[in-house]
């Protein structure tokens, strides 16, 4: 089932999430959920609180970029209670966007190696260390489940030139193609 994306300016975006354990209600299905939402909407990854669940669980397919980067064919991955555990390397800036920010970008400055520690969606436990795109991707993902969001990484002076595009998303000014859930509802 495709659910709507929660909007900039959706309280749930600004809240820390909870751990959950494996008898979480209905967590294949909403993961299943998350996924096919996910691919409607485009995106290579999905944080639960973008679909209003204040859970630690994210999900990442990087497989709609291996046409242009083999590298990223098969990475699929649900981080269910993820913690990251160190971050290495110089810092890299790259342009980010974000299903929940639709129709705006900014660069973003990122360290460029992770080691992060999760479990499943079996439950089994993982302690990984993630470099370059993949780590960017996963970072952007766990900023989500922190109640960060990726315009909380820019400066205050390109948080101003953009401030009216979110300020039109919290009012539900938006043209997007997939479903989605602002705070307020169109006039």
């Amino acid at each position: 089932m495709i659910l709507p994306i929660y909007l900039y300016g959706q309280p749930v975006l600004k809240k820390v999430a909870k751990d959950i354990t494996k008898d979480y209600p209905n967590l294949k299905e909403f993961i299943d959920n998350m996924f096919e939402t996910m691919y409607n909407a485009d995106g290579i990854g999905l944080a639960a609180p973008q679909v209003g669940h204040d859970i630690r669980l994210f999900v990442i397919d990087l497989e709609p970029l291996a046409e242009d980067e083999p590298k990223y064919s098969g990475f699929k991955k649900v981080f269910i209670n993820p913690q990251i555990v160190e971050e290495s390397g110089e810092p890299v800036k790259m342009e980010e966007g974000c299903l929940s920010i639709p129709g705006i970008n900014e660069m973003v400055e990122r360290k460029e190696k992770i080691r992060i520690q999760y479990f499943d969606e079996n439950f089994v436990s993982h302690n990984e260390v993630y470099d370059a795109f993949f780590a960017r991707c996963i970072q952007h993902e766990y900023d989500h489940i922190e109640g960060k969001l990726f315009v909380d990484h820019i400066s205050g002076i390109r948080k101003q030139l953009i401030k009216g595009k979110l300020t039109n998303l919290i009012k539900g000014k938006t043209n997007c193609r997939y479903k989605v859930k602002p705070v307020q509802s169109k006039n």
